[in-house]
This record gives C-alpha cells, structure tokens and sequence, in this order.
C-alpha cells in the first residue's frame, strides 16, 4: 500500500486526509491531532486488527503501560482495517534495553487474557518472503533457508521451557519502547502471542551478536530482567530460529532494492558459515 492510497483510505473513513505520515511499512500510520491511525495493507489483517485492540485494553486494565486505543474496534474501509491510538506525547529520550526489560517483566507477569492469543510462529512468514523474492535470490538459498526452517521448527516443538509460558511481545525490541514523560510504554502490540517468555528474551540476545547491540547494554537488559537467557540450553535454538525468518525477511526487497540484495548475501553467507559473529545491519 503506498501512501496516496493509505490517504484515500484516510478521506474515506472522514479522517483528516493532510495527517502527519509516521510510518509506511506493513501497515501505515499517520498522526491526526490527538490519535493515531494505522491502516492495514488488506482485509485479511482484521482479525490481527481486533486482536491488537483487544490486547490494548487488556493492558491497560492490567495496569501495563502501554499504547492505549482510542476505538474498542477497527473500522474496515475499503477493505482495509483502520485502528485509531491515542497519541503518546513526545519522546523525552530514546528507549534502552533496560527499558524494554521493565516493561517485559511486567508483561511476563501477566495470567492469559480472556480472550485468545496466538502462538508466536517465529518462521511462519518464511515461505511468503521467499516468493516474494523470486528469481532475484540463488534458489539454492532459498532452498537452505527452507531447510533451516522445518529443521529449527521441529526442535523449537521440543524446547523445554526454563519460564512459565504465556503472554509475550512477540517483538521485543527497544524501538517498540516509547519513552514519555510518565516513562516507557509499549507499543506495536500486533505480535502479542501465548508462548514461550524466552522468544522475548532472545530478541536482545541476537541483537548482542548480531546487530552491534554494546556487551553493557545487553548486560543492562538481563540485570533489569533478572536472569539471562543465554543461560538456557534451548537459547540457540529460539535464536536460530529467529535468524532464518530475519534473513528471509530481507530476501523479500531483493527484486527491487540492491542494498536489500546485498545484505541478504551477507546474512546467508554467515549461516552457511556458522559463523555467530558476522554483523548484521538492519534493514
């Protein structure tokens, strides 16, 4: 969805059509005086739409900071499901793992909401990224990421948790950390799952290694949390896991973007490799 259609979309469901464009990606979303909007790129993404309502009130009754709606339920326009926020107020700083850290303690200290949450399918977008690649990969790394996935698929259904499962981000990362005035608030409640508490914790863990994420930084983030999940025996898993859907994920700009060809080259080369510490650059 580009942007002239997102503000048609905006018109159409009598939204201010000249808001503030903040993000254009899966979904865009635009700043309109008070809310924010965020428009879905189809309308099979209603029912991710009502869950990421639903999971925003559930939060806040729950005493979570985090970004609250501003309507119970998303309006479908034109086919695409539209989401009003309340605005948070400006950031007085950037989000640190630590942070991050606080608001998943308290998130992990949660009981299952009433209603129900998905399981967090780390690789479930794999197959989609890869056709949407196309020819502008070597079908052999589209073959030995396809490998990788049904094999870290299997031995993740085997993992013996060290928490007690239930309720996770599902993308816990510092840039889904809002820090205002009141303090840090999460946001981007779309991947809210019922799984395991460490696919949270092993986010950071490959941003250690992988992402030039500073050892004090990491450090902070396991301290705030309380324990480290390098500790577990099931961490490489969780976290090989996480790196085919990341490669992948990349592979699906290859057709138009070079830098996106580039670094997807990088990031299968040091897999075929094994090689935990070539650096990865977000994309």
């Amino acid at each position: 969805m580009n942007e002239t259609r997102a503000r048609a979309v905006l018109a159409a469901a009598g939204l201010p059509a000249d808001a503030t464009l903040l993000a254009l990606g899966e979904n865009a979303v635009f700043g309109a005086g008070e809310v924010v909007v965020k428009i879905g790129r189809d309308a099979e993404l209603l029912a991710r739409a009502e869950r990421e309502l639903a999971v925003g009130a559930w939060l806040e009754e729950s005493g979570v900071p985090a970004v609250r709606p501003a309507e119970p339920k998303p309006r479908l326009v034109e086919g695409h499901p539209v989401t009003l926020w309340h605005r948070l107020p400006d950031p007085v700083r950037e989000a640190e793992p630590a942070d991050l850290a606080g608001l998943l303690r308290l998130i992990h200290a949660l009981p299952s909401p009433a209603f129900s949450l998905p399981r967090r399918d780390v690789l479930g977008g794999v197959e989609r990224w890869l056709r949407l690649a196309g020819d502008a990969i070597d079908p052999a790394d589209a073959a030995y990421l396809r490998e990788r996935r049904d094999g870290f698929a299997e031995a993740a259904s085997a993992l013996t948790p060290h928490l007690p499962p239930g309720p996770i981000h599902g993308d816990a990362l510092p840039r889904n950390v809002h820090v205002g005035r009141d303090g840090p608030v999460v946001v981007d409640l779309e991947t809210f799952s019922q799984d395991l508490r460490e696919h949270d914790l092993v986010v950071m863990a490959l941003a250690l290694d992988r992402y030039g994420l500073a050892p004090e930084a990491y450090e902070s983030f396991a301290r705030a949390y309380g324990w480290d999940v390098r500790e577990w025996d099931g961490c490489g898993v969780l976290r090989g896991a996480r790196e085919t859907a990341s490669c992948a994920w990349v592979a699906q700009h290859a057709p138009t973007n070079p830098r996106a060809r580039e670094e997807f080259a990088r990031r299968v080369a040091s897999l075929r490799d094994n090689d935990p510490q070539i650096r990865w650059y977000p994309f």
